[in-house]
């Protein structure tokens, strides 16, 4: 039995374990809890630690990490542009049905109707749109073909060459036949060749415009182009083919892949060298635009005695200044500009035309008296490099008659660049002060 001190004992024991244990529980509202000393508590930032790194470990980790960060830029890029990519509409790719492969690098090349005429050493050939087979090749000058220029007659194309020294030439394709024309500006003495710059032909095939160079000047050569008369003449030649002159034809230059089939349609194609087409008839003659000058006349009244056509007057032409004027004001201009004359000045270039043939609109009307089927141009439209104006020269004409513009449109710039739609509607003039301006010739606004 125990004791009952013993058990006295025990319950002091008990009393006091109870006591040491026993938590303090808080009271409810917030105030009475205790407060932390913030000042107990230390942050330590993870660079700092890093930074008590000895060398060269410290520099190890900044390179590393300069890496990572470059390489995850990279990843990010290259994550948001495979995205794009992929939310893309993705084009439809077409691949080439036939290929041909040519011997040499060609120097131009022109599309017409279902061929193709690409210029190269010598001459140029003639190729099928579809099946791209060469049905014709045309090598008969003494230096490469730069440029070509081919044109759509309904039924028949017009074909317009330049060699290496400029000489323009126009090639009749009609009825799986190659009739040459003329050769554009081609002369006998050497010393007196032009060059050929640039070559327009009208929509239709009724017109053709040549810029030409030589001696120091240059110049645009219009020529009317008698398609009716060509077609008549092919219909019905004037002259019996020799039968012991032999046409070069595509067997000399047909691959041996050729079928005997495929051979018997091509061989077609002849240049018909005996036949002789009507030329075209020269119209017209433009030279650039005369630098206005200094005039002796003494009063406005001896000037309108002078001046033979007056309708050009207040739009951009038949500008006349006095001399003294003319003395004052360049003056006043090398005085401005003294330090930037100074120096040497190179040789003046010519002055270069870009040139459209225009249709029957209300900006570019037809006389009463003339009457000109629908789709057929009537007015040449030229500008040249650093002038302001833009003018207009209509198509019915002879060359006996004076080469005046009938319009000219003014701007307030030199006008830079021009450009023609393919639908012959819509012309568009941009100046170098940046101003461009949308003309639509059929509504003359």
């Amino acid at each position: 039995m125990s004791s009952p001190g013993g058990s006295q004992v025990r319950k002091m024991r008990f009393s006091s374990f109870v006591r040491k244990v026993l938590l303090e529980v808080p009271s409810p509202t917030e105030q009475d809890w205790p407060q932390d000393d913030e000042k107990d508590f230390a942050f330590k930032d993870s660079e700092q630690e890093l930074e008590s790194l000895p060398q060269p470990y410290r520099m190890i980790n900044k390179v590393v990490n300069l890496l990572f960060d470059q390489a995850w830029e990279v990843i990010v890029k290259r994550d948001a542009l495979r995205e794009a990519e992929h939310s893309r509409v993705q084009p439809t790719i077409y691949l080439p049905l036939v290929e041909s492969k040519l011997n040499k690098m060609p120097n131009c090349m022109a599309v017409s109707q279902d061929y193709v005429f690409i210029g190269g050493a010598k001459g140029f050939s003639i190729h099928n749109l579809y099946d791209a087979k060469r049905l014709y090749i045309w090598e008969k000058l003494k230096v490469d073909v730069t440029s070509i220029w081919a044109a759509d007659l309904g039924s028949e194309i017009l074909i317009a060459p330049v060699d290496e020294t400029g000489i323009a030439r126009l090639f009749y394709f009609c009825k799986d036949g190659l009739f040459l024309i003329k050769a554009i500006n081609e002369v006998d003495d050497t010393s007196k060749q032009t060059t050929c710059l640039k070559t327009e032909i009208s929509h239709g095939g009724d017109f053709a415009a040549f810029l030409l160079q030589g001696a120091g000047e240059i110049w645009l050569d219009v020529y009317r182009l008698p398609k009716e008369s060509w077609l008549k003449e092919v219909e019905q030649p004037q002259l019996a083919i020799n039968p012991k002159k032999k046409v070069r034809q595509l067997q000399l230059n047909t691959p041996d892949s050729v079928t005997s089939d495929n051979l018997e349609m091509d061989i077609n194609i002849c240049f018909r060298g005996d036949i002789k087409l009507s030329l075209p008839v020269h119209i017209m003659k433009i030279k650039p635009p005369k630098p206005v000058t200094g005039t002796t006349f003494k009063s406005p009244l001896e000037v309108f005695a002078k001046i033979e056509d007056c309708y050009g007057l207040g739009s951009g032409q038949n500008h006349f200044i006095k001399d003294t004027q003319w003395e004052q004001q360049e003056a006043i201009f090398k005085a401005l500009f003294k330090k930037y004359l100074d120096g040497e000045w190179g040789e003046e270039r010519l002055s270069m035309a870009t040139f459209h043939f225009l249709l029957p609109g209300r900006v570019t009307t037809m006389p009463a008296d003339v009457k000109s089927p629908s789709g057929v141009a009537c007015v040449l439209g030229i500008h040249w490099t650093g002038n302001h104006n833009f003018f207009l020269y209509s198509l019915n004409r002879t060359l006996k008659d004076k080469a005046d513009p009938e319009g000219v449109w003014p701007c307030a710039a030199p006008i830079a660049v021009s450009q023609l739609s393919c639908c012959c509607s819509y012309l568009v003039l941009a100046c170098e002060d940046g101003v461009l301006t949308l003309w639509d010739l059929a509504e003359g606004r």
